[in-house]
């Protein structure tokens, strides 16, 4: 007989032994037999045993592959129905278990790649306040290979570290601004929250913003207001003065009335010029986001600005030249925007430059961008010292205030400039050089080429 076959056998034999030893138990059975059935009887109960007993081994053996191998798939045999099922049933628990690790590892790779690229410095604290984690963002601005440092490693800055300590202590959120001053000026503003209100190791995470931008967009708005209204109301005090002096001792004095008219005059239209370019210069910012698309012929368009100027020029001795290659390819813009950039730039070398002198308007190709003209305004005048340049086009902002005022200027020819070439995705040069003048050079897209995206 098969070996294999032998617990099947007896598994049939089974109830026929067990009536054997019940009968020998009743009495109808000799002593002798009645131990033989005993023994029979517990042989069968070993043997009834023994393929649940191999297969828990079998099974034993599957799962601890299983757990050193995440992706074994062992076959369990047993001629055990419970076996069969409970094997079932650790499948399927197995199976369910390995999709939610799954999924419970992908929600941590996406959350940490998430927080890896956040363009916001993050840093999360132990209880401790020592580093125990980066991003990128954070590695950039402060340097890599903070892990296990203390705070004041990376920020001293004694109103921050005191704002963590609270917060590690359990004293609720914190928020907290200061100044960096290395390699560059830049403000910032920290928050520091539990990293979860639950844990009680103290855990926080700290989320860096850099706000430089918002704080300098405040202060240049709070200038704009102060100097803007500055501005208005130097012409309107004397508008008023002269008119309470026309109404009082002045009345019958028929010469100051012609005298204190002109100026009257003069301030109206610094007033009017002033409002026009606000307005201008607002128009200019609400459309700076959407960049022109027409074709303008710089040749003819500067043709007809220099005319506009020309007796202007001629008052005070001086002639303008252009100089423009044939066949100039058209640029991309709108006509009447780049129209009072050149009249700004040409009108600003007539007043400031020395007079006898010559204005140069030279058009050629780009050498600093591609498919771009490169239009370039030079004059002869006294130059612009360099610490200026950086802040030529700034609203309100003068060289030479007095003389400015004079010549009739609002502050904000070249802030109007500035924003029309951005508009155009073009970009302003700025070079002068004392006793020997100064050059603005506008580079413009051409029409056809793809215009460059602002950043």
């Amino acid at each position: 007989m098969n070996p294999r076959w032998l617990p099947a056998a007896l598994l049939r034999a089974s109830p026929a032994l067990i009536a054997f030893v019940v009968l020998a138990w009743a009495g109808d059975l000799a002593p002798g037999d009645a131990a033989l059935a005993a023994i029979l009887v517990i042989l069968a109960l070993v043997l009834l045993a023994a393929p649940l007993y191999l297969g828990l081994a079998r099974l034993r053996a599957a799962v601890d592959l299983m757990a050193e191998n995440d992706a074994a798939r062992p076959e369990v045999e047993s001629s055990s129905p419970a076996i069969r099922e409970l094997w079932l049933a650790i499948m399927r628990w197995a199976r369910a278990s390995r999709a939610a690790a799954q999924a419970r590892e992908l929600e941590i790779d996406t959350a940490q790649l998430v927080l890896h690229h956040l363009p916001d410095p993050l840093l999360v604290l132990d209880e401790k306040r020592r580093i125990a984690r980066t991003n990128e963002a954070a590695d950039i601005l402060l340097g890599p290979n903070l892990a296990d440092r203390d705070l004041a490693v990376a920020l001293r800055q004694p109103p921050l570290l005191a704002a963590a300590d609270a917060v590690l202590r359990g004293d609720g959120d914190r928020l907290v601004e200061f100044d960096l001053t290395d390699p560059v000026d830049r403000h910032f503003s920290a928050r520091i929250v539990p990293l979860t209100p639950a844990r009680a190791d103290g855990s926080a995470v700290l989320i860096l913003h850099d706000v430089t931008v918002l704080k300098r967009s405040e202060r240049l708005r709070a200038d704009f207001a102060a100097n803007a209204s500055h501005e208005l109301r130097t012409p309107l005090a004397s508008l008023i003065g002269f008119i309470e002096t026309l109404r009082g001792p002045a009345r019958d004095d028929m010469g100051a009335h012609d005298r204190f008219l002109g100026i009257m005059a003069e301030q109206s239209a610094r007033m009017g010029r002033l409002v026009e370019d606000l307005l201008s210069l607002s128009k200019i910012e609400m459309n700076e986001h959407q960049s022109p698309t027409e074709r303008v012929d710089i040749a003819d368009l500067l043709n007809r600005v220099v005319n506009g100027l020309d007796q202007r020029a001629a008052n005070r001795g001086m002639v303008i030249r252009t100089i423009v290659p044939p066949d100039l390819p058209p640029a991309l813009g709108d006509a009447d925007e780049l129209a009072q950039v050149f009249q700004n730039l040409v009108d600003n070398a007539i007043k400031y430059a020395r007079s006898g002198t010559a204005i140069t308007v030279e058009v050629a190709p780009s050498s600093k961008r591609p498919a771009a003209l490169a239009i370039a305004i030079r004059d002869q005048g006294d130059g612009i010292p360099r610490e200026h340049l950086a802040r030529l086009t700034e609203r309100f902002y003068r060289v030479d205030t007095a003389r400015s005022r004079e010549l009739g200027g609002t502050g904000l020819g070249l802030a109007i400039v500035k924003h029309i070439v951005n508009h155009h995705r073009g970009v302003l040069e700025i070079d002068s050089e004392l006793g020997r003048g100064s050059v603005f050079t506008i580079h413009l897209p051409m029409a056809g080429a793809p215009a460059p995206a602002t950043a």
